[in-house]
């Protein structure tokens, strides 16, 4: 094994020979109170995941009537605005000092901004024109971009400090995956089994373009999402003793702070892993920006049928919760993400594909629902055990560049999770909303008003994107080069160091004694 950096004398080498022999123990998932807690912080994040990429395009252009590209531009520009908080979140939560550590007092204090800037989102007020509209969309969503990045970046750090096992950190950010996906979906299933139906009038005869019914939905989703962060802040409070500290305090001038950043991003594997994640999560935007619109015009399906389809996801979070941590435990965290995505990737374009060749049956067949739900649940699947494997691998980074840099950068690491996330996402809304504006689907149609042409261009551009999306990430993360073997090396090498550390303090102090 190399000699960690500094060791110079051999009294200490012999010293610390004994503590080097056999794996360093590393702790497995915490507890089930701490994982249920951990995970379900992600339900605020998922709610508003959700909406933005479900229902936000759909309910300013078809249903208010704004421009479709209005909208894309106002989300585009909220995005370019997270370029700046992520890394800021990250970077101020790794150095934050405090009694309540470096991430709660985030956490505490972004629930009340996320709650309340959520909920104006959805409820618009009535006689704006679009102008007024868009700055609307604009602000809000900079508003609820910027807080969400606050909890969920120093939150979702959380995770390599609550436990540092390979395999584990796989099983505890399942919990998270698990949680973010069911608490987004549940919102949404709600929207089309509950909320839209009870909005539905003689007018409106699908509650799901009626305004009044997401204005329900804002009062709702936001409750929820102020509940699930004060949930997760509370239950891993008690953890905070235990949990590594900020490094000393020292002089931070711009030009030290973006030199940090920097070094500690600076490997080949953070980037692999940075750009295909950001390459997945475009194509999951875009998949998911269009969603409803291939279920409502493409398909044909009724607002019960769609809602069912959304329920599916409910078992996609089982599926793939399960499958991440067994699949990176049998054949290791990159070979398993490779094998999930190049399955997942055919199942989203798939069927429209079929239908484009003439292949699926027409729409009001009995056979076609069945053929979709079962296709999208298990993709979907796929998709949350990709996610999971990505972002403990992201996790598996952080003694990497300990190692190099001396200093503990969770924040940082899961600030860039979180940039790649929303910006990906993001920018697959936005590219949804240009492609919808792009193939002539005019805003505010109606379900069995839009042309047959429409819809086969809506096909024909959708399916060579998202194919294209997938496939180019899954070339860049075959350039992630972390295994388990050199993880456990980190985890012993950061050990040495601080034995070493622990054992030159304590000579020191035994010698200051003898001289006085």
């Amino acid at each position: 094994m190399a000699e960690p950096a500094g060791v110079e004398s051999a009294i200490l080498e012999k010293e610390l020979a004994p503590q080097r022999e056999g794996p360093v123990a590393a702790p497995g998932t915490p507890g089930v109170g701490t994982s249920f807690a951990y995970g379900f912080g992600a339900v605020a994040y998922g709610i508003k995941d959700g909406g933005f990429k479900y229902f936000l395009l759909l309910f300013y252009a078809q249903v208010i009537g704004l421009d479709a590209r209005l909208v894309s531009i106002a989300l585009l520009v909220a995005l370019v605005c997270d370029a700046f908080s992520d890394p800021i979140a990250g970077y101020w939560s790794d150095n934050f000092r405090s009694d309540w550590g470096r991430r709660h007092p985030f956490m505490y204090a972004s629930a009340i901004p996320v709650a309340a800037s959520y909920y104006f989102l959805w409820n618009p007020p009535e006689g704006w024109g679009p102008t007024q509209l868009f700055w609307h969309v604009l602000i809000l969503s900079i508003i609820i971009r910027t807080f969400i990045t606050f909890y969920e970046t120093p939150s979702a750090a959380l995770a390599p400090e609550l436990v540092s096992d390979y395999d584990g950190r796989s099983r505890l950010l399942s919990w998270r995956y698990f949680f973010g996906w069911t608490g987004g979906n549940a919102m949404t299933v709600a929207n089309f089994a509950l909320i839209f139906p009870l909005f539905a009038t003689v007018a409106i005869p699908n509650g799901q373009f009626n305004p009044d019914a997401y204005g329900t939905y804002g009062l709702v989703a936001s409750a929820l999402m102020f509940a699930a962060i004060m949930v997760s802040a509370l239950g891993t409070h008690g953890h905070i003793k235990r949990l590594p500290e900020a490094p000393p305090p020292r002089r931070l001038t711009l030009r030290t702070i973006f030199r940090e950043i920097f070094e500690t991003l600076a490997s080949r594997s953070f980037k692999a892993l940075f750009g295909a994640s950001l390459l997945g999560y475009i194509a999951s935007g875009l998949s998911a920006g269009l969603a409803f619109y291939f279920s409502t015009y493409f398909w044909g399906f009724s607002s019960q049928q769609i809602g069912l389809i959304t329920a599916g996801v409910f078992l996609s979070a089982i599926i793939g919760s399960l499958l991440a941590p067994w699949a990176g435990r049998r054949a290791g965290k990159k070979r398993a993400a490779i094998g999930i995505g190049l399955i997942a990737f055919l199942g989203s374009p798939l069927p429209i594909f079929l239908r484009l060749i003439g292949l699926m049956p027409a729409n009001g067949d009995p056979i076609l629902f069945p053929i979709i739900l079962i296709a999208t649940t298990i993709d979907v699947g796929l998709l949350i055990a990709y996610q999971i494997l990505a972002a403990s691998m992201i996790a598996d980074l952080v003694e990497e560049a300990e190692l190099k840099t001396h200093r503990r950068s969770e924040g940082l690491f899961f600030a860039a999770t979180t940039f790649m996330r929303k910006c990906g996402e993001g920018g697959g809304i936005v590219l949804a909303g240009f492609i919808v504006t792009g193939v002539g689907l005019a805003a505010g149609a109606q379900q069995g008003q839009v042309p047959e042409a429409t819809l086969a261009r809506l096909g024909s551009v959708y399916v060579p994107t998202i194919l294209a999306l997938w496939l180019s990430m899954v070339a860049v993360i075959s350039l992630y080069s972390l295994t388990r073997e050199q993880h456990e090396q980190n985890l012993k090498d950061l050990k040495d160091l601080k034995d070493l550390k622990d054992l030159k303090d304590r000579n020191e102090s035994e010698t200051n004694i003898a001289q006085r």
